[in-house]
C-alpha cells in the first residue's frame, strides 16, 4: 500500500507543478518558476501568483476534496454508486450561484457568485438535517438529498425559463458546466478553511467507517454510534461540497470515479481508500483542467464536461457489471 500512496503523492505533485506552467502565456518552466518564487517586474509574476497559483491550488483542493466525501459516502452507505451529490448540498450551491448571477448581484461585487452558493450550501445543509432528522437512518439519509437536489434543480431550471436576460441565461448555464479558470487567491482563501475542516471531521469518522464494513450491529457492539457518525459525516461532506461547488461549478463524476479506480488497490478499508481517493480525486482534477487549457483552447471547454466525458463510460461499465452479475 505505501508504494501506492507514494506513486499517488508524486503523480499529484507532478500535475500541480504542470498545472503552474500550463497555459496561454507562452512562460518558459525556468521562468515561470522563477517569476512563481522570486517575483518580479513586469506580467509574469503577475500571472504566476495571480493567475496560475491559485488555479492549480484549487484543481488540488477541490479534486481531493470531491474524492475524499466520494469515498466518504461510499463508505457510509456502503453503496459503490454513491457520491458527495447525494445529500443535495451541491444543488443548492449551484442554485445560490445561478440566483446571484441572475439578479446581477455576482457583476456587483467580485466574491458575490462564491458567497451566494456557500449561502445556498448552508441553507442545504439545515434542510437536510430539519429533513432527516436527528434519529433518521441512511435511507432517511438519502431519500431527503434526493428531495432537496431535485428541489434544487428545480428551483435552477425555473430560473433559467424565466430569465428575461439571454445573457445571464448564458453566463449561467456556462458556470454550471464547471471551471477553475479566472479564480483568484481570494477564491482560495474563502473555500480552503471550510474544506480542511470538512475533511478533519471525516478523517475522524475513518475508524468507523472500518467498523461499519462488518454490519451496523457488530459497529454497534465495537462502541460506534450511528447518529453521532452520521452528522460528523453529513457535515463534512456539506463543509466541503458546497465551497467546492462554490468556486468550481458542478465538477461531476470525481465523487463516483475515483473511490472506483483505486478500492482494488486499497482493499475493502475505508480507512486506506480515504486519503487515497483524496489524492486521486486531486490528481484528477489538476491532469482534467491542464487538459481543458490544451485541448480547443480558443472554444474554453469546461472542466465539467471534460470529467463527465472521462467518468460517465466508467459509470456505464460499473452498470453493465452489475447486470452481468460481477463485482464492482
Amino acid at each position: 500500500m505505501r508504494p501506492l500512496f507514494a506513486m499517488l503523492i508524486l503523480v499529484t505533485a507532478m500535475l500541480f507543478a504542470a498545472s503552474l506552467i500550463t497555459g496561454p502565456a507562452g512562460l518558459s518552466v525556468v521562468d515561470g518558476l522563477r517569476a512563481l518564487l522570486l517575483g518580479g517586474e513586469g506580467p509574469m509574476p503577475i500571472v504566476m501568483r495571480e493567475i496560475r497559483l491559485p488555479r492549480a491550488v484549487l484543481g488540488l483542493v477541490v479534486g481531493g476534496g470531491l474524492g475524499l466525501t466520494g469515498a466518504a459516502m461510499q463508505g457510509y452507505l456502503r453503496n459503490p454508486l454513491a457520491e458527495p451529490g447525494l445529500i443535495g448540498v451541491s444543488g443548492m450551491a449551484a442554485l445560490g450561484a445561478v440566483l446571484a448571477i441572475q439578479t446581477g448581484l455576482s457583476l456587483s461585487a467580485a466574491m458575490a457568485l462564491p458567497l451566494s452558493a456557500l449561502l445556498g450550501a448552508g441553507m442545504g445543509a439545515g434542510l437536510l438535517v430539519a429533513l432527516a432528522g436527528p434519529r433518521g437512518g441512511s435511507v432517511t439519509l438519502i431519500l431527503a438529498g434526493i428531495a432537496i437536489s431535485a428541489l434544487a434543480n428545480a428551483g435552477t431550471a425555473l430560473v433559467l425559463n424565466l430569465s428575461p436576460n439571454p445573457y445571464a441565461a448564458n453566463e449561467i448555464v456556462f458556470w454550471l458546466m464547471g471551471s477553475l479558470a479566472d479564480r483568484s487567491m481570494l477564491h482560495v482563501w474563502l473555500v480552503l478553511p471550510p474544506m480542511v475542516l470538512g475533511a478533519m471531521l471525516i478523517w475522524t469518522t475513518a475508524r468507523d467507517l472500518d467498523a461499519l464494513t462488518l454490519g451496523e450491529n457488530a459497529a454497534a457492539a465495537m462502541g460506534v454510534s450511528p447518529t453521532t457518525l452520521r452528522w460528523r459525516l453529513v457535515a463534512g461532506v456539506a463543509l466541503i461540497v458546497g465551497p467546492a461547488t462554490a468556486v468550481g461549478g458542478v465538477i461531476g463524476f470525481v465523487g463516483l470515479v475515483v473511490p472506483h479506480i483505486l478500492r482494488p488497490w486499497v482493499g475493502a478499508r475505508p480507512s486506506a481508500l480515504l486519503p487515497a481517493s483524496a489524492l486521486g480525486g486531486a490528481a484528477l482534477v489538476l491532469a482534467a483542467d491542464i487538459a481543458v487549457r490544451l485541448i480547443l483552447p480558443e472554444r474554453d471547454l469546461k472542466l465539467g464536461v471534460l470529467t463527465a466525458i472521462v467518468g460517465a463510460p466508467l459509470f456505464l461499465h460499473l452498470i453493465w457489471k452489475t447486470r452481468s452479475g460481477g463485482r464492482m
